[in-house]
């Protein structure tokens, strides 16, 4: 819990955003401006999934611009209407008709009416005129004609509702679909309208199967959804398009389809969709909170938009389409021509012909493919807020800048990700901009509390260390700057010194910038070591490189680091040889000497200079390490104590030594060589343990042996020496194998 109480105030800040969205999905504080994003991302998304292909199976045919022009202007006379529906369903053989417009009044343009007049008043006691009138009359009765063209056949009519007009109702309903009683007393938020226009009534006797037109308009004007079920007057009715399916599928009767309690409880009142059942079979079209469903549209509308096939109706009635032509087609009669206000702005066109819309859902019925909102969509709102706003709040105060954004960039990838997905494989139309405008506010607050608040100590500290410690470094102290000061301490470090070997014969031979240039090669080429360990670079003095592992940033396998360091620097100078070697320039070589102790570590110096460094016996003993590397022929020299705390390497003890200003001696060893084999380490081992008794004949066969082995190993060629020296003198008692050093 550390990390979120020092950063409980940026989490804080973070959680602004959340409340505020959680607040708004909730409804207790609704945000207009992330509704009408939501619906501009749902437009969007719609567009970009549109199949935008045509559906065969159902034809439009339109009332255009070009049949108002050949047949005249609307309405037409009912005997037209009437030749138009037996051709659609006599010789072009379509399997069903529906009428996306309404006949709310009798026609009078046959002048029948005014015949019937003249019959009745001045031509009352004319014979002749009244056997003439009788067989007109049949002829001359428009809307008979048209009745008997609809009667007892595939023909849905449609009429709208209103609320509008005071309540006021014309021409005749169809029967309900669904009685009150189905909604077990629920209160369901059925779209509710108090007037309608319907057809009159030969027409509606003639054809009893009729629906709806109306679609539900948002607040920013655009037609999204239809609703397939409304309420007027406490009964129940159905909407065009659904009344067209239910016509295809044998007319199935329609039930409220009710969530299961479990998810939602006991007292929810709302339908999670609309059941058609027949023979024992039920079908569920998925419906949102006001009973209705979004228009899965195909494409841009109209004759060019390339869903739906459109037909001038101009061109029917004058029989130019072949016989047949519309066979099993769907036909839904509509307009396109702006004169007859039937057009609307859709997500996917701003002039979309009101008759296509239809054609969608009836589409997307046949495929069972209806997108709807669901009710519990604020309730899957809520929870994605609250985890896409708690992970942001808790991990961002915690991470880099970099990765901050990686993160953010994710979470929005995951929201999008799981929104069109739910969308594109359920059908499933969820809000997303709420948690998007969340996410991308939670981002930049914290980016911003960081930078303006945070970052200021954070600065602060980055100067005060900036100049000794490697960036690397100041990045994870700047994390927690109040667990850092500049102020001497007293810490268990790592500590080395490393000598450059081989300098003086280059400066004989190479001029001084080309001497500058390889030295600095060199450093940079140590230093980034260094660095890629954690290390800290204490000082350059020379051709010797300071470094200490442990502070500022507490680093508890710092003797592994520092061993770590030291074999990579040696393998990056004998590297840098091979390259000398090829231009012909002498070879370089390293001496490195490796302490582990207690030592003062802080900003030291004087009022005009100062730095960052260790001090102490620890790493005076890491001084003198590394001036006996030279002297043991190897190229790193390890005290006891860094060997101990630093697992994982095989070790080769070089001696027990005591150096100047050290009264106590000290084990030293190195890395063992990776040519060396166990047995190899093992006869050494024996050696060494011969020196130390002073059996000098027993260590100088073991040497032997080692130096047939390892004709060129400096270290057994030196105790060699050293034995052979040691022979010449009398066994002295006190003599603990110790090789004492007095100079530095």
């Amino acid at each position: 819990m550390g990390p979120f109480v020092r950063h409980w105030r940026r989490i804080a800040v973070t959680l602004i955003p959340l409340l505020l969205a959680l607040l708004h999905a909730s409804g207790v504080l609704r945000l207009e401006v992330l509704q009408r994003l939501d619906d501009i991302i749902y437009d969007a998304r719609l567009r970009a999934t549109m199949p935008q292909t045509v559906d065969e199976r159902i034809v439009i045919v339109d009332i255009d611009e070009q049949s108002l022009a050949e047949v005249g202007r609307w309405p037409w006379s009912r005997n037209r209407l009437a030749a138009l529906t037996d051709e659609l369903l006599g010789r072009q053989q379509a399997a069903l008709l529906g009428f996306d417009v309404v006949f709310a009044e009798a026609d009078d343009s046959s002048g029948l009416r005014q015949l019937q007049k003249l019959a009745a008043g001045p031509l009352r006691e004319t014979p002749a005129f009244q056997q003439q009138l009788g067989p007109l009359t049949a002829e001359l009765d428009y809307d008979a004609a048209f009745a008997r063209a609809l009667a007892g056949r595939p023909v849905v009519l449609g009429y709208y509702f209103t609320s509008d007009r005071g309540g006021r109702t014309s021409g005749q309903l169809p029967a309900p679909v669904m009685a009150p009683a189905a909604l077990q007393g629920r209160a369901i938020r059925f779209t509710h309208w108090d007037g309608f226009g319907a057809n009159i009534a030969p027409l509606a006797r003639a054809a009893p199967l009729a629906g709806f037109f109306n679609a539900i308009t948002d607040g920013d004007g655009v037609v999204r959804s239809i609703p397939l079920l409304a309420e007027h007057r406490g009964q129940y009715y159905e909407s065009l398009s659904l009344a067209m399916f239910r016509r295809l599928t044998g007319l199935p009767s329609v039930a409220p389809g009710f969530p299961k309690e479990q998810y939602l409880g006991h007292g929810y009142q709302g339908l999670e969709s609309v059941l058609l059942r027949q023979g024992g079979q039920t079908l569920a079209i998925p419906v949102d909170d006001r009973v209705a469903t979004l228009v899965p549209f195909r494409g841009r509308g109209g004759p060019g938009g390339g869903a739906f096939r459109y037909v001038s109706a101009a061109d029917v009635l004058s029989g130019q389409l072949p016989a047949g032509s519309l066979q099993g087609r769907i036909v839904l009669v509509g307009t396109t021509a702006p004169g007859l206000l039937d057009l609307r702005v859709t997500p996917v066109g701003e002039t979309y012909p009101g008759v296509e819309t239809h054609a969608n859902v009836i589409s997307g019925l046949l495929d069972g493919k209806v997108f709807v909102k669901p009710d519990y969509a604020a309730g899957f709102e809520v929870v994605v807020l609250l985890v896409a706003g708690l992970l942001l709040a808790l991990a961002l105060p915690l991470i880099t800048a970099i990765r901050a954004v990686l993160l953010s960039l994710a979470v929005g990838a995951a929201l999008v990700g799981l929104n069109v997905w739910l969308y594109v494989g359920s059908g499933l139309v969820l809000p997303l901009a709420t948690a998007l405008v969340m996410a991308v506010t939670a981002f930049g607050l914290n980016m911003s509390y960081g930078y303006f608040v945070e970052s200021r100590s954070k600065r602060e500290l980055a100067h005060l260390f900036g100049t000794y410690v490697p960036p690397e470094l100041v990045d994870e102290m700047v994390k927690d700057p109040d667990s850092y000061s500049m102020t001497a301490a007293s810490r268990e470090l790592t500590v080395m010194f490393c000598d450059m070997r081989g300098f003086t014969r280059l400066s004989e031979n190479m001029e001084p910038v080309q001497l500058q240039q390889l030295l600095n090669t060199v450093f940079s080429q140590l230093t980034d070591l260094i660095r890629a360990n954690r290390g800290t670079i204490d000082k350059y003095m020379g051709d010797c490189v300071m470094a200490f592992w442990g502070a500022p940033v507490e680093t508890p396998d710092h003797a592994r680091l520092a061993v770590k360091t030291a074999l990579e620097m040696a393998q990056a100078i004998r590297r840098m040889n091979e390259a000398n070697r090829a231009r012909g320039l002498p070879e370089i070589g390293v001496g490195i000497g490796l302490n582990t102790g207690t030592m003062c570590v802080g900003d030291m110096g004087s009022d005009t200079r100062r730095s960052y460094t260790v001090i102490g016996d620890a790493v005076n003993l890491a001084s003198r390490l590394e001036g006996l590397s030279k002297i043991y022929g190897v190229d790193m020299v390890v005290s006891e104590s860094t060997r101990h705390q630093a697992p994982g390497f095989a070790w080769q003890e070089l001696d027990r030594v005591r150096v100047k200003g050290k009264e106590q001696a000290v084990a030293i060893f190195q890395p063992a060589p990776e040519a060396a084999s166990v047995a190899e380490l093992q006869l050494w081992a024996q050696a060494l343990q011969a020196y130390r008794a002073q059996d000098w004949a027993a260590c100088d066969t073991f040497l032997k042996d080692l130096l047939r082995q390892n004709a060129n190993n400096y270290l057994y060629g030196l105790y060699a020496e050293r034995v052979a020296s040691h022979r010449l003198l009398a066994v002295d008692p006190a003599w603990d194998g110790t090789t004492e050093f007095e100079n530095k």
